[in-house]
């Protein structure tokens, strides 16, 4: 259980001493690249490889002076270097390592959102087995519906989830490009070489064409695929909050000892996980939306998406991790009440039923306007005197006179109407091996 948010990990990717390590790591494979082709001497490519270092309060502090990060960068490596120092970023733009260093921190991240996603499939998958033959009332606009089992509600979450991780997955292979091309991506100044040799190094691909910026389609695929996942982890916090309410309280947020719901009332016990993944969706696709916004830059390149995502990114990922973090130790500790709902499922007096008779009624030669006049009238009866379906049903002399009492009895059968939940888990993949 997961007491409390411990996977920081996915913040120290934004922290700018990862930022700068890969930036240096980007300039030297990119000397050595030149190296290797004969471009520089192999010598300095040695000694920007040994003695490449940064400070990051030096880089912040020249960048004051400078307004201009990659150049404090720069200047700060070459206090490192010395000599040597004039073979860094030898043909190269800001862009070519901006972008690629985002390409590898979006990379990073996504691979730990991936594992949290995976996490949450396993946990909804097991919940789902436990739950499989779980009676419950089906609702279509909130209201009683027919029945099914609170497995099948969670398999629906569990396929959701398997499909997030498909999206995740080609998220991840659409940003994780790299590029080395110089001002305007023509490589005016550089061997194309060198492009592919850095990004191959980075376990990146080279971008097929880029202007002085990786186009920022990728990076909104990425984002809106955030939001996406956030809307599914929404979905189903909002599932649980409806199950939670008083007067439902079919499924419940587990409260631990000592936990207190309300600074007024101590009788009170909020879903407050689920509120507050209810809320941080939000977030998410409104940064979504910024990001689709930065797609429409000025020719080969403006600076409009920088300040964008130097919020977004960080925050939209490190919010999703936060959020798969705290949905799966909901999943896994949810507390689930079977005797709510069958005494839910039974408010109704079995009108649950009314579909049922009204296809019996058609089969047995029945036009269906008539079946359906037939069934409803009953049904408005259950609904005014609360008496039992199949007891009204078996006084309407015309519907006797087609289907018996007896018949009526043996229709209305609840595991009848939950007889294809094994096909269904089977056909999710839901094992219970």
């Amino acid at each position: 259980m997961i007491e409390r948010y411990t996977r920081p990990e996915i913040g120290a990717i934004w922290q700018d001493e990862n930022k700068y390590r890969i930036w240096l790591e980007i300039e030297t494979l990119a000397v050595e690249a030149q190296a290797e082709e004969g471009i520089i001497p192999k010598e300095a490519a040695m000694a920007v490889r040994e003695k490449g270092n940064f400070n990051v309060g030096r880089i912040l502090e020249i960048e004051e002076e400078v307004k201009h990060d990659v150049i404090a960068f720069l200047t700060n490596v070459a206090e490192y270097l010395g000599e040597p120092s004039r073979y860094v970023h030898l043909g190269m733009t800001s862009s070519d390592v901006l972008d690629t260093c985002l390409a590898l921190q979006l990379k990073q991240a996504g691979e730990i959102l991936l594992r949290g996603l995976e996490g949450l499939r396993d946990a909804l998958a097991k919940r789902a087995i436990e739950h499989k033959h779980t009676l419950t009332i089906g609702r279509s606009h909130g209201i009683h519906a027919e029945p099914t089992t609170f497995g099948l509600k969670l398999a629906v979450h569990y396929q959701e989830a398997r499909r997030n991780i498909e999206r995740m997955k080609r998220a991840i292979d659409v940003v994780s490009y790299g590029q080395i091309s110089g001002s305007v991506g023509t490589f005016e100044h550089l061997d194309p070489k060198v492009e592919e040799y850095v990004c191959e190094r980075l376990g990146l691909k080279p971008d097929p064409i880029s202007t002085q910026v990786i186009q920022r389609d990728r990076h909104a695929e990425y984002m809106t695929t955030l939001g996406v996942i956030a809307s599914s982890l929404e979905r189903l916090a909002i599932e649980i909050r409806n199950l939670q309410r008083t007067e439902v309280l079919e499924a419940e947020e587990f409260f631990s000892k000592g936990q207190k719901g309300s600074s007024s009332m101590p009788h009170k016990r909020n879903p407050i996980v689920s509120e507050r993944i209810t809320g941080m969706a939000r977030l998410l696709r409104a940064n979504a939306m910024a990001a689709m916004e930065n797609v429409a830059l000025w020719h080969e390149r403006d600076i409009s998406h920088s300040s964008v995502e130097r919020i977004i990114c960080p925050d939209s990922t490190i919010a999703l991790d936060y959020m798969l973090a705290k949905m799966t130790d909901l999943v896994e500790n949810l507390l689930v009440y079977p005797e709510s709902m069958m005494k839910n499922l039974r408010i109704t007096s079995g009108l649950h039923f009314s579909q049922t008779i009204l296809l019996e009624l058609a089969k047995r030669g029945v036009s269906r306007e008539d079946a359906y006049q037939m069934v409803q009238r009953n049904a408005m009866e259950v609904w005014k005197t609360r008496e039992n379906f199949v007891d009204v049903l078996k006084r309407d002399k015309d519907l006797i006179k087609l289907i018996s009492t007896e018949e009526i009895d043996e229709i209305c059968d609840l595991q009848k109407s939950v007889r294809n939940v094994d096909y269904i888990f089977e056909r999710c993949g839901l094992g219970e091996g």
